[in-house]
């Protein structure tokens, strides 16, 4: 999340990949030392792997180009990606006897924001390593057009989470963007034109996280904290535990220690949602309907949540004269890219400003930042169902929910919710699915581009929600 802005900026620059083998045999080295240092990844498993060596195979054989699409629940997942790349594959190769060229590696694209928050040093570690950054909020040419070139006259392979952003939930795929679509149709189209016999084709990659070892204390822990910091802070009574427990008296959650915990999460939820709706409702005099009490206490939140969303994002769109267009993550790139040209200023010139000219440029650059707030309240809460735990009452499931909440009360704080509070150590499991062709779905492209790409995008969709694991109660 970038950091409060007060002071307009020069207009952001396009960071170009230059790829450098030293800076990946560094970063390559020093990988086994970033995973203990800083995740909790302390096992990571593959499934499918031949499949990715025989790939690169064809790749390096000039028979293949293709795409990873790979499942994003986790900012963990950039390391998770490194390790199945520089780590995993090449080891791989080895055992089946195939011999790869080295490096082993792919080009990738990036969110333009992430520098910002993350640090300058960042941006220039992704040039290095062969990173496309994109503007997800508008039709970023710059990168497109490199992304494009890479992808058909690159040395590597391009990797993408279609997903946009990271969504906290291992076991839930939020609306896939459709530009690995496009951008696998744009591969055939230009291969085809220099008269290149590759095929090019779309890998899935599903990401999951499961916890060593279920850490209940550490999520209670951390429940207890964000009360405190809610004002729950007052212990549960027993008359409170044992109306909870009435309340989800007929759910299937595996163990009492589980049913009070579920209830302490949802109490929680609850509470919060009714803070930001009398938030809302007092300070921007929006119309927040009330609960249909018909309805069980899971659809009550999911409905509530989702207008509750709707309504912070109203808030930004209203400031920045933008009209609610397409789903909730749509909406928050098109709030996000109005923002920044507000913050990195393209139209003020080389010429300097006045003290009254900077001063009000500074001042629309802050009032940008604070609308942007609403959005990123949202950011965080777009795959949140209302029900995720109960259908699987998982540690996983509690410590994903419990970390978004946490999320959020760092956010109205005023804090940065990263890096994350760890509750435990983690065993990964990356699983490579069936490819998918896009060269022989190159004549439906020819007849109808729109609804091929949204096809694809929906297969794509379905592939990486076949690749989820389900996880099983454990005490």
């Amino acid at each position: 999340m970038p950091l409060a802005t007060t002071r307009v900026q020069p207009p952001l620059d396009f960071i170009p990949p230059r790829f450098n083998p030293g800076i990946l045999a560094i970063s390559r080295a020093l990988l086994p030392i970033w995973l203990s240092w800083q995740t909790d990844l302390s096992d990571i498993q593959v499934k499918n792997l031949d499949t990715l060596v025989h790939l690169y195979e064809q790749f390096q054989k000039q028979q293949t180009r293709f795409l990873l699409a790979f499942r994003h629940p986790s900012p963990d997942d950039p390391v998770a990606i490194a390790y199945l790349l520089w780590r995993a594959i090449p080891q791989q190769a080895r055992d089946m006897g195939i011999r790869l060229e080295r490096p082993v590696h792919a080009h990738f694209l990036y969110d333009r924001g992430i520098p910002l928050w993350a640090g300058r040093w960042l941006g220039w570690l992704g040039s290095n390593l062969g990173g496309v950054p994109i503007q997800r909020g508008k039709l970023d040419l710059a990168a497109l057009k490199t992304a494009r070139q890479l992808f058909c006259n690159g040395d590597f392979p391009m990797a993408v989470a279609p997903e946009g952003a990271n969504n906290g939930h291992s076991e839930i795929v939020s609306p896939l963007e459709p530009g690995i679509a496009q951008l696998g149709f744009w591969g055939v189209e230009d291969l085809r034109q220099t008269n290149r016999p590759e095929s090019v084709v779309i890998v899935p990659v599903g990401l999951q996280y499961r916890y060593v070892a279920p850490p209940w204390k550490k999520i209670a822990d951390l429940l207890s904290q964000l009360e405190q910091k809610s004002g729950l802070s007052q212990p549960l009574t027993m008359n409170r535990l044992q109306s909870l427990r009435q309340r989800f008296a007929k759910t299937d959650l595996p163990t009492q220690q589980a049913a009070e915990l579920y209830g302490r999460l949802f109490h929680l939820a609850e509470y919060l949602l009714t803070l930001m709706e009398q938030y809302y409702r007092q300070f921007y005099s929006i119309t927040l309907p009330a609960p249909d009490l018909h309805q069980t206490p899971q659809e009550q939140l999911a409905q509530r949540l989702q207008k509750l969303l709707d309504a912070a994002l109203s808030v930004a769109e209203d400031y920045f004269t933008l009209r609610p267009k397409g789903g909730l993550i749509d909406r928050c790139r098109r709030i996000e890219q109005a923002g920044w040209e507000r913050i990195f200023r393209a139209d003020l010139g080389k010429q300097p400003l006045s003290p009254v000219e900077r001063g009000l440029a500074d001042r629309i650059a802050e009032e940008a930042d604070l609308r942007m707030w609403h959005m990123r309240i949202v950011e965080s809460f777009v795959a949140v169902t209302g029900h995720y735990v109960l259908d699987r009452p998982v540690a996983e499931r509690f410590g994903e929910t419990a970390l978004l909440l946490w999320a959020l009360v760092t956010r109205l704080e005023g804090g940065n919710p990263f890096p994350r509070p760890s509750l435990g150590p983690l065993s990964t499991t990356i699983t490579v699915g069936k490819p998918i062709s896009v060269s022989d779905r190159w004549p439906s492209y020819q007849q109808n581009r729109r609804h091929a790409v949204a096809t694809l995008t929906r297969d794509l969709q379905a592939a990486l929600e076949a690749l989820i694991i389900p996880t099983t109660p454990a005490d």
